[in-house]
């Protein structure tokens, strides 16, 4: 049984955790985003993912309309498909002027890149985000691994974005995939530490999902050795405590692997909203204002109706 004090406490940390998250849309939900501000706080943090059928001009557009509704508008530029730098340039400055000051640096998963980028360090190498106004950038993070690239090069490039931000006086933070164990996120949380990087965290959580639609969108997006787990044990996963498949069982998970380390760099996470955009927003809100009950196991808790 959990404690009374202990519970209230727990219940006042995990809203304040969610209300420094952020989430995500993409162009195709372009009609929802005045639904959309309605429901999030002003000024949470919205990522515009670039899916593969989406134009930079459709992420410049998507972003400005977040940013003039009153969200912090985070565009993802994708490395391999900027086709002219002096264009994205351009791009940059337009959403600069229209209050965009972050961005989320990937390099995409096309095999033959579009332009001169064949990466998110190539990119920075070539001076193009220098001097646009860009304040704050989010790298990605691969806390089970990448299924392409080694472990030791995804190490080395997240100390050379690093080292970058130092440099030039960005602020950054590491985004991460989300996974169905949070042990790997503490791993990879002790990788980061014993190499010296010290960005902050914004770990992946997935939105609410359905299981099997959830298990698509994580083969998809190269979810390691969690998927792995949970899709080979999907009958018997109260069997295994360490393995979650729920938003608020994530969360959760995200938010021990946060306490367990007194220096942790989790700083928030960053909810997957896998095309339910309002769904995800609604149950965003109604984390933060409280509308939720801690299960007695504090294993995960359940929205109020």
């Amino acid at each position: 049984m959990i404690d009374a004090p202990q519970a209230a406490s727990l219940h006042q940390q995990l809203r304040e955790f969610v209300a420094a998250g952020s989430t995500e849309v993409t162009p195709h939900d372009e009609k929802l985003l005045d639904d959309l501000a309605r429901v999030l706080p002003a000024g949470y943090p919205v990522y515009v993912a670039h899916t593969p059928k989406a134009s930079p001009d459709d992420i410049v557009r998507v972003a400005l309309r977040l940013q003039a509704l009153g969200l912090t508008a985070s565009p993802h530029i994708v490395a391999r498909r900027v086709v002219d730098p002096q264009r994205l340039r351009e791009r940059l400055h337009a959403l600069v002027a229209g209050g965009v000051e972050q961005a989320l640096l990937v390099a995409g998963d096309l095999a033959t890149p579009t332009g001169p980028f064949t990466s998110t360090l190539d990119l920075l190498d070539s001076g193009v985000l220098r001097d646009v106004g860009i304040k704050r950038l989010g790298v990605a993070g691969h806390p089970e691994g990448h299924p392409t690239v080694a472990d030791e090069i995804l190490w080395q490039a997240l100390e050379r974005k690093q080292a970058y931000g130092k440099a030039s006086g960005l602020k950054m933070h590491i985004a991460t995939q989300f996974g169905f164990d949070a042990r790997s996120l503490t791993t990879f949380e002790q990788g980061l530490s014993s190499r010296g990087i010290t960005l902050p965290i914004h770990a992946g959580v997935a939105g609410p999902t359905p299981f099997t639609k959830l298990l698509r969108y994580a083969a998809h997006c190269g979810v390691g050795a969690s998927l792995k787990a949970v899709a080979g044990n999907s009958l018997s996963l109260g069997r295994l405590p360490h393995l979650v498949t729920r938003s608020d069982e994530m969360l959760m998970g995200v938010y021990r692997a946060k306490q367990a380390t007194p220096d942790s760099r989790i700083f928030a996470p960053h909810f997957f909203a896998f095309g339910g955009v309002l769904e995800t927003a609604r149950w965003l809100r109604a984390v933060i204002e409280g509308s939720f009950e801690l299960d007695s196991a504090e294993r995960g808790f359940v929205i109020k109706s």
